[in-house]
């Protein structure tokens, strides 16, 4: 069942629709920016991540929405700004990745007391990291020689990364089901690569 604005016509998907509106952030404002991304397209998966920052004395909220449609990664971002005297401000802002363009999927799980860890029952904080290639970073270094006593200058070495997004979900702070549905979109998504089609459940 898909709930459909009046006003634009675009609809999205309930679960969707629910999770945005749970978020607390601008509701109206994300649906119909991500309708508009979306453009009708079948959802596949999505991830919904609310991040809380305190700047001085001010607030901040961030939202982030990530969709899966069967041949593209949608990804929404907004936030608040304002500027002192001046009226409180959103920016949304959208980007659509087709999935083939997709280089990685990194999940990384924190896991206290890893010796009782037992599967489906203890809680963890994951960090999700995408790459398209849209964002690159080079860390350098000295390059390092294996003679002790050299001098001489080696240049420098170093690795390129690709980290375009990065979310981290906390089991304490957000709940054991969020890390659950980051872990569920993480799953769809990583299926995708390769292929660059999503899989469909139940297909």
């Amino acid at each position: 069942m898909r709930r459909v604005s009046q006003d634009s016509g675009r609809a999205l998907p309930e679960d969707l629709t629910r999770a945005i509106t749970h978020a607390g952030y601008y509701p109206a404002l994300v649906c119909d920016v991500v309708a508009s991304a979306i453009a009708g397209d079948e959802v596949i998966s999505h991830l919904v991540h609310q991040e809380t920052t305190f700047d001085q004395d001010a607030v901040r909220r961030h939202i982030t929405v990530l969709v899966i449609t069967p041949a593209r990664l949608v990804i929404a971002h907004a936030d608040d700004h304002a500027e002192p005297g001046a009226p409180l401000m959103a920016t949304a802002t959208t980007e659509t990745v087709p999935l083939t363009a997709v280089r990685g999927v990194m999940v990384t799980h924190v896991v206290a007391e890893p010796e009782t860890f037992t599967a489906g029952t203890h809680a963890r904080d994951i960090t999700l990291t995408l790459g398209w290639g849209a964002v690159s970073r080079l860390d350098l270094l000295p390059a390092q020689c294996a003679d002790p006593d050299c001098t001489a200058d080696h240049g420098f070495e170093g690795t390129l990364a690709s980290d375009d997004i990065s979310l981290r979900i906390s089991a304490a702070a957000d709940g054991e089901a969020a890390v659950d549905r980051a872990l569920a979109f993480a799953r769809v998504l990583s299926a995708s690569i390769g292929s660059g089609r999503a899989p469909v459940p139940g297909r």
